[in-house]
């Protein structure tokens, strides 16, 4: 196996690892592109909703039941474009939860995790959650 020093880090606390940032607490969302997300305008037509719609796609692991929020973006791709109050309420609600997204911390070996569901009448959606003593 050969290396590339250049692209190569070691002993670090903190970094950026396949657009999100990596820590010896976890794995979360890159800030830069969050933010780029709050400050999107609405799309104005069809290829800006898929460009909006790319972006969104990489926060999926971090948003509880996120088929089902965006669920009015796939529907204005199925038809001719047109923005909808719902796609505008789906969008702001979108942006309100992105401002406080988890960490994910890895799980350890042995540890009791439970399976959550969300089942809705498009999607099914689960995740694997531990409990922690927190004070």
């Amino acid at each position: 196996m050969k290396l590339n020093p250049s692209k190569c880090v070691f002993s670090i606390t903190l970094g950026k690892f396949l657009g999100f940032i990596v820590s010896q607490l976890g794995v979360e969302a890159n800030p830069d592109e969050v933010q780029a997300i709050m400050e999107m305008a609405p799309p104005k037509n069809t290829k800006e909703m898929q460009s909006q719609n790319d972006r969104v796609a990489a926060f999926n692991k971090f948003v509880s039941r996120a088929t089902d929020k965006c669920l009015p973006f796939f529907k204005v791709l199925k038809t001719a474009f047109e923005w909808t109050d719902e796609c505008q309420r789906a969008f702001e609600e979108l942006k309100t939860y992105l401002v406080s997204l988890p960490l994910f911390n890895p799980s350890k070996p042995g540890e009791e995790l439970s399976l959550y569901l969300a089942v809705s009448s498009t999607t099914i959606n689960s995740t694997l959650i531990r409990k922690e003593d927190r004070v």
